[in-house]
């Protein structure tokens, strides 16, 4: 028997020109809390993006509430599941830019690289003459990636142009074709529609990204290794967007393994083997404070609001 799961996750985004996207956040926001919907939506001029959860016909009913909106009837989505809702609170926020790149002009509206279905992703990235790049931060890399992907190491998108023209020479030596990745596709728009802006002529990249490729391409087909990073309290999924097995770090929001929890360096909502010498004793108190009261706040059968993972794709 299938496995009926409570909870409905839409990862959704769509650059479109908005006039004045502050009309737009009040009507959205009481659309998500009139359908007891959590999560974060992020309104620009450019677009919007999100991820959000609630009830199956909660998030239907946004989601054809929000391809009403003139210019969104392509609103790309993904769905995925969760046992238990993922978000603490909702939020519709205004932003200058939906994915923050940093470089003005760059517009996917405009120009983007070569969408390429996740079907024909294997063929593409096995291919000598391609470059494959995986545009996401270090601690989602860190996590899983596909084979023989570079990975910039960057702590944040914004960080991407710099890296991108450090290393192009390096990057092209022998190869005519840049292909790259993200978790749903979005910061691949605005990176291969910067590569374009750089003169590069053949771009690619993964149309649905990594979570459309791992809900449509059997695991034994795939070119995946480990998990990917979600922005929410799953943390991650795995091959048919089934819950991963990492965990979160409630001191860094990076994620975390079993090996992780195991080191003398991991203690709970206070610090990871990743964070552990980026914090001082004082930052350490003060999150074994706040452990202390999200413990006392679960015996008594009540949500702590803690920090929400950030919301980069």
């Amino acid at each position: 028997m299938e496995q009926v799961h409570p909870i409905k996750v839409a990862a959704l985004y769509r650059f479109v020109s908005f006039d004045a996207p502050e009309m737009l956040q009040p009507q959205i926001h009481e659309q998500c809390t009139a359908g007891g919907i959590k999560g974060t939506i992020l309104l620009a001029h450019e677009g919007i993006n999100g991820t959000v959860a609630g009830e199956p016909a909660a998030i239907d009913a946004l989601i054809a509430f929000l391809r009403a909106i003139p210019g969104c009837a392509e609103l790309d989505v993904k769905y995925s599941h969760a046992n238990e809702m993922p978000f603490y609170r909702m939020k519709v926020r205004l932003k200058k830019e939906i994915v923050t790149l940093g470089v003005d002009g760059i517009d996917p509206k405009r120009e983007v690289g070569t969408y390429v279905q996740p079907e024909d992703w294997n063929a593409l990235i096995s291919d000598p003459d391609t470059v494959l790049i995986d545009t996401r931060n270090d601690y989602e890399v860190a996590i899983g990636t596909f084979e023989g992907a570079v990975d910039p190491r960057t702590k944040s998108f914004s960080e991407f142009p710099e890296w991108f023209r450090a290393h192009r020479d390096e990057l092209a030596a022998g190869k005519t074709k840049f292909a790259m990745f993200c978790t749903g596709g979005i910061r691949c728009e605005k990176s291969t529609a910067f590569l374009k802006a750089e003169g590069i002529d053949e771009v690619y990249h993964l149309e649905g990204g990594i979570l459309r490729y791992l809900e449509n391409i059997p695991e034994a087909e795939s070119k995946w290794q480990g998990e990917c990073f979600v922005f929410d309290e799953r943390v991650s999924v795995k091959h048919g967007l089934e819950l991963g097995e990492m965990e979160l770090c409630h001191a860094c929001r990076r994620p975390i393994s079993q090996d992780d929890k195991a080191s003398a360096h991991f203690i709970e909502g206070v610090a990871c083997p990743a964070c552990y010498a980026e914090r001082t004793d004082e930052d350490r108190a003060r999150f074994a404070e706040r452990q202390k009261q999200i413990a006392l706040a679960k015996k008594r059968g009540k949500q702590h609001i803690g920090v929400n993972p950030r919301l980069d794709d």
